[in-house]
């Protein structure tokens, strides 16, 4: 049986792959411009963005705005570890894995009121948390709390990441339930804008809430991890009798 000749699209995507691949592209390293690449393979510009379209999908190249086309550089892998210890120890620790904390007020609605079981329009403060390696987007996390639970302080003090979860920690009762839903999706358009990745390009999406002894949701979060750099663990713990172990 003939083999099917790859299209055109499928042709200009496995030579600009194995360009990358060889190291004639380097990472970093900026694309010709779409016309002169258009241009190049003899095809026309929908085309030619078509191809490119594949990598941006498969994590191999990434579009910035009013710049061009670019090698993606490899980004460090991040392990989400489940239970509420959010991201790994090693991650949080990593020279060049920097977080950028933003506080504000806003207020619950929809399925944020419900998450956080709070009624509609009640006060909140939010911490969006984006975090980038090398000054380049690497994952996105936004936290809940109840107002009556952060103090206008943390509005006029910024805070490191590192801060923001001791600080936490420190402030809300004990914890006697974290509930957690992972999922993986596509980005939102707002997602894929902030973290500079391809809409075609899957996230793991964990929604996560924090309830004390009384039952409350103290604390509520949205985390967005690209599929190409994060990995999830989640372990569970087993009570064993001392008698059963001791026979």
């Amino acid at each position: 049986m003939i083999p099917p000749v790859p299209s055109r699209r499928d042709a200009i995507a496995d030579d600009l792959r194995d360009r990358i691949a060889t190291g004639r592209l380097k990472a970093g390293e900026r694309l010709p411009s779409e016309s002169h690449l258009a241009a190049q393979y003899r095809v026309s510009t929908p085309t030619l963005r078509s191809a490119l379209s594949v990598l941006q999908a498969e994590g191999l190249i990434e579009k910035v705005h009013g710049k061009g086309n670019f090698v993606r550089r490899h980004l460090r892998r991040i392990t989400y570890i489940g239970g509420g210890q959010a991201l790994d120890r090693q991650a949080t620790d990593d020279s060049a894995l920097r977080v950028t904390v933003h506080a504000t007020r806003i207020r619950a609605r929809g399925p944020l009121a419900t998450l956080l079981k709070v009624p509609a329009s009640s006060p909140l403060t939010e911490f969006l948390c984006l975090s980038n390696e090398n000054e380049r987007p690497h994952s996105l996390a936004r936290i809940y709390v109840p107002c009556d639970l952060a103090p206008t302080t943390v509005l006029r003090e910024p805070l490191p990441y590192e801060g923001v979860t001791t600080w936490l920690t420190q402030l809300r009762p004990p914890l006697a339930e974290v509930r957690e839903m992972v999922s993986v999706r596509l980005p939102t358009p707002e997602e894929a804008s902030i973290l500079r990745i391809s809409s075609a390009l899957a996230v793991l999406a964990v929604t996560r809430q924090m309830a004390d002894t009384a039952g409350r949701v103290v604390e509520a979060a949205l985390l967005v991890l690209p599929g190409d750099r994060a990995d999830a663990v989640f372990t569970t713990h087993y009570a064993i009798d001392e008698r059963t172990a001791s026979e």
